[in-house]
């Protein structure tokens, strides 16, 4: 709902139980008044009529105040728009409308500002979003000069700047890692300056995943008030979160590293920044959590309500020694235990029989399979199992049909060496005509063979971001990402079947640009059960369970830590998000593979939980004994894994929630009835023990 004061310079946008208001002077400075717990429109407007502290010393009026400052004025922040032209620079608007939008799932309100020395149209755009507290912002910038006008170069162009009420202190929580350990939690005091995440890769990164949470310090993780905001873009990208010096905080985030420069606006041209939503809520980290799963469970992720299936991926059972007659042994036994998802991994196409060839050309290798993928996708098919395949469509080997043929079409800068990262460079798909190739490529393919799923890898960095003979080379940063995202909308419009996971050598492009696009989402390379927990802890922050894909691989991993642990361990740590095998199934003996028939049973029965469900973090990874709950309707599951056990003492037991304490519930497995309140306020005993050991709880409401 979004309320007008009477004068029309005051905006309050309410959800399902926090408030956002803001505020018009009469100078036509947007000043932000509140984001938290439910106004009314009269309470808005009381804070709309305190005055601005006076000038003082060297401070300014707006620092920490404006919904989004521009470079230019009376101002010392981080702007969130840098805009010149060779004449000017700087920013200096004023405002001439606003409008309330009506739309089936929320309404928006746009804020129109006008630049006239750059002839620049700045609108400000708020959505929130219906059932829920989650607010998206944008910005577009609109050149609207006559033909014969200066372009104006927008150097820095953020989506939103985000500001939490004053508090006595700030703690900020972010999301940090690198390959192999990506999504690793860190919450730390926010100190005055700076704290800046981002990526200046051209893809999200396994640095940092583009959302940051703030919180008084006292929030824990069912209880306290958080403030948080999520970056949809999968390229290159900044949040500068910083603590002013009169205790305001100040978050600004956009698309972009650094300021030296984005697009190049010629008359006529316009530039929409990526969406950077924003949540309250007060329970603690969990409810934000909740709130944002269910935010990208209803309105961002493609058909969400569907299930996802168990998956089998190939990659480890044969890597590059890929065949249609081992593929289709490893997929008899892969329908045997119940999977429903067969995917051949790289080395199908072209000349890929190693990383050295083969990337661009995306035809099936006819030594491997002389009548291509189709007999193989049919013979899945009859097997009860749908059909999927591993692209890398961004990337080319210098040893390729294509590359030989197109040099010109990958990143580089005239005169320096090529840099190449497993042997590949990178497409541009900023060029029409590479994004022209690669959708005549994949949609050839996807015509070819009854293909269901396409895991979507991209497993380079920027590093030669060069684009010979272009007037603008630098505007290759942005347009790559929405040459792969109007790719990515094409494929799914013209297939609508097919399903699409998004993949970046592990966990390295998630976000909520990629995820309105994709079905699930490549959480990370490593795959040892452990190190997953932590991992998968850190995701949970942000996103559902229903995108987390988690596989089963052999032990010992000889790949990372070279850990041995059980199957049941590697199940039920695989079993919190998209249940997947990626080991070598023809090396598993009976034992190992009736057994891991028993669990894909059992997570199949308790998957809409996991799917669907409420998620609660019981106990965090740090901690020896750690746990998850999944609710929905009446039932719920905890998935929970001991990593040692010591002296010989039992482990706690785990508190849930979410339940009914004047319900009892029945395990599903042992028939054990407990009361809803024990549960709630004296805990479940688990009985784990020794090393490494897990286990799942299944309970069903009587």
């Amino acid at each position: 709902m979004i309320d007008v004061g009477a004068d029309g310079r005051v905006w309050l946008l309410s959800g399902t139980g926090s408030s956002y208001a803001l505020r018009l002077t009469e100078r036509d400075e947007l000043l932000h008044l509140h984001w938290g717990p439910r106004i009314t429109l009269a309470d808005a407007e009381a804070l709309a009529a305190e005055p601005l502290t006076a000038y003082r010393g060297f401070e300014s009026q707006l620092d920490g105040r404006e919904e989004y400052p521009v470079e230019g004025g009376p101002r010392f922040v981080r702007p969130a728009l840098i805009a010149r032209t060779d004449a000017v620079r700087g920013t200096e608007w004023a405002f001439e409308e606003y409008e309330i939008a009506a739309g089936t799932d929320g309404e928006e309100l746009r804020l129109h500002f006008h630049d006239s020395v750059h002839h620049l149209d700045i609108t400000l755009h708020y959505r929130l979003r219906a059932g829920t507290d989650v607010i998206e912002r944008w910005t577009t910038a609109s050149h609207a000069g006559a033909p014969d006008a200066a372009p104006v170069e927008l150097l820095r162009a953020d989506a939103a700047t985000w500001s939490p009420p004053v508090r006595d202190a700030w703690r900020l929580s972010h999301l940090h890692g690198r390959w192999a350990a990506e999504s690793q939690l860190a919450r730390t005091d926010l100190s005055h300056g700076e704290h800046v995440i981002g990526s200046r890769r051209g893809h999200t990164s396994h640095t940092h995943l583009p959302w940051f949470a703030l919180d008084d310090g006292d929030a824990g993780e069912e209880q306290g008030q958080v403030w948080s905001a999520a970056l949809a873009w999968s390229g290159s990208w900044r949040i500068a979160v910083q603590l002013l010096p009169d205790g305001r905080v100040q978050a600004t985030g956009g698309a972009g590293h650094d300021d030296a420069g984005l697009v190049l606006l010629e008359p006529g041209d316009s530039y929409t920044t990526p969406v950077f939503a924003g949540l309250w809520t007060d329970g603690g980290f969990g409810a934000s959590s909740r709130a944002w799963h269910a935010y990208q469970l209803a309105h961002v992720i493609p058909d969400a309500a569907t299930s996802r299936p168990v998956l089998y991926n190939s990659w480890e059972a044969t890597y590059f020694e890929v065949s249609e007659t081992g593929q289709r042994a490893l997929a008899r036994r892969a329908a045997d235990l119940g999977v429903e998802l067969f995917v051949v991994d790289d080395g199908w196409f072209g000349a890929r029989t190693s990383d050295k060839a083969g990337l661009g050309d995306w035809t099936p290798n006819t030594d491997r399979f002389p009548n291509g993928l189709k007999p193989l996708a049919d013979d899945v098919h009859a097997m009860g199992m749908q059909f999927g395949i591993w692209v890398e469509p961004e990337m080319v080997n210098p040893d390729s049909d294509l590359y030989r043929a197109h040099p010109d079409w990958v990143q580089f800068q005239q005169g320096r060496r090529r840099t190449e990262f497993r042997n590949q460079l990178i497409l541009n798909l900023a060029r029409e005509d590479v994004r022209e190739y690669l959708w005549e490529q994949l949609d050839t393919l996807l015509t070819s063979a009854p293909i269901d799923y396409v895991k979507w890898d991209f497993n380079r960095c920027f590093t030669d971001a060069g684009w010979p003979g272009e007037a603008y080379p630098q505007r290759m940063w942005v347009d790559h990402v929405h040459g792969l995202y109007a790719l990515l909308d094409r494929l799914r419009e013209a297939h609508p079947g097919v399903a699409f996971e998004s993949c970046s050598g592990g966990g390295a492009r998630i976000d909520l640009g990629v995820l309105s696009r994709t079905d699930e989402v490549w959480t990370s390379d490593n795959t040892d059960p452990l190190d997953r927990l932590a991992i998968q802890h850190g995701f949970s922050q942000i996103h559902p369970a229903r995108v987390m894909s988690a596989w089963v691989t052999d032990s010992p991993n000889e790949q990372l830590n070279g850990r041995v642990s059980s199957l049941r361990y590697r199940f039920v740590s695989s079993m919190a998000g998209v249940l997947g095998i990626g080991g070598d199934l023809v090396k598993w003996n009976e034992a190992e593979l009736e057994e891991a028939r028993e669990w894909i049973a059992r997570y199949k029965a308790i998957r809409p939980l996991v799917q669907q469900g409420e998620q609660y973090r019981l106990r965090p990874p740090s901690e020896e004994l750690s746990a998850v709950q999944y609710v929905r309707g009446d039932e719920t599951v905890v998935l929970a894994w001991l990593r040692h056990q010591r002296h010989g003492e039992p482990q706690p037991a785990l508190r849930l929630r979410g339940l009914d304490p004047a319900a009892t519930y029945t395990d599903v497995e042992s028939g054990e009835v407990h009361r809803g309140a024990v549960l709630l306020h004296h805990g479940l005993r688990t009985g784990l023990k020794g090393d490494l050991d897990a286990a799942v709880f299944h309970l069903r409401r009587n």
